[in-house]
């Protein structure tokens, strides 16, 4: 460990990252233009997204209120990682402060759990759209769901502050190697000397009481929800109201799995490399990939997209006569 730090002192600390590969340099190179690409597309997209809610007024609805907190948590959690990573990738020593470890984990604990909190709150307001249509603009009021954006914020936030007290406890004196790519909370409770027993109940408690109980919300949602729909005597009112969560489903679908198989499955050294892409997924790819699944699988925001630009195109050809 390039530095020794004992009961608590952190002031000195630096971690080594080994990354996701030790590869030949040209290997590093094609990873850097690939998550390069990943990254820009990512900004774009859900920049695009929150933008196009804001721009569209047919778009104020719960639905994408909640799109649009997604689209900034997914820009959010991307840049935590992403910029850090990219730089390692053209550098032969990567390590980080101890300063910039706890950023990174209080940011992406926070970051993590407020987006299963939105994705439980878009299952829920499909769940009363489907459900219980006559009750939905009761329901689904503005107070309501400024309500449910600000407590996933708010469960973020607990969860972030809670990880970096946990953090703040444990001495590391031994090794400063993280086998990853940036800091997450189990790579450093397991590199710890100290007593780590406040920091495991502390993630524990956290998984058990935020984690999992987001994924229920979404989970009973869906089960009262596809008897909904089946009962529903219209083909064309089924596929209506399938379409209407197809969407959210394959968000949910790569989110959970990837989160679960990060968190929840052990990995033995010779599965370790299958983490780090599950990391990645979880970590690069699910973000890029939500506004593109909205946008390419939902009428609604391609259709706003068509007026947005339609409008822009009038402008500039009356502004350029």
């Amino acid at each position: 460990m390039e530095h020794l730090v004992m009961g608590g002192n952190h002031t000195q600390t630096k971690f080594i990252l080994l990354g996701i590969t030790n590869k030949e340099p040209v290997t590093q190179g094609n990873l850097f233009l690939l998550f390069l690409l990943t990254y820009l597309v990512t900004i774009v997209g859900n920049l695009g997204i929150i933008i196009l809610i804001r721009a569209s007024p047919h778009l104020h609805s719960p639905m994408y209120y909640f799109l649009g907190n997604l689209a900034f948590v997914d820009l959010c959690s991307s840049t935590i990682i992403t910029p850090k990573m990219l730089v390692d990738l053209m550098l032969e020593k990567k390590s980080i402060a101890y300063a910039g470890c706890v950023a990174q984990v209080f940011l992406f604990q926070l970051s993590g759990i407020t987006e299963c909190f939105l994705l439980a709150s878009m299952a829920y307001d499909r769940y009363v759209a489907i459900c219980h249509p006559l009750l939905y603009p009761l329901v689904m009021s503005p107070k309501c769901c400024f309500q449910l954006v600000t407590g996933s914020y708010l469960m973020g936030l607990t969860n972030g502050v809670g990880q970096t007290i946990s953090i703040s406890t444990l001495s590391f004196c031994s090794s400063s190697t993280i086998d990853l790519f940036f800091c997450d909370i189990s790579p450093l409770i397991s590199l710890s000397t100290s007593d780590t027993t406040l920091s495991h109940i502390i993630l524990t408690t956290a998984a058990s009481l935020l984690g999992v109980s987001s994924s229920l919300v979404v989970l009973l949602s869906y089960v009262a929800i596809i008897p909904t729909i089946l009962s529903i005597n219209s083909a064309e009112g089924k596929r209506k109201a399938f379409s209407t969560c197809t969407s959210h489903l394959t968000t949910v679908s790569i989110f959970y799995g990837a989160s679960f198989f990060m968190y929840l499955f052990p990995s033995s050294h010779s599965s370790r490399g299958a983490d780090k892409w599950a990391v990645v997924i979880y970590t690069m790819v699910t973000p890029m990939l939500n506004p593109l699944i909205y946008s390419l699988r939902n009428k609604e925001v391609k259709e706003a997209l068509r007026r947005l630009l339609k409008i822009k195109a009038t402008f500039y050809g009356r502004y350029l006569r």
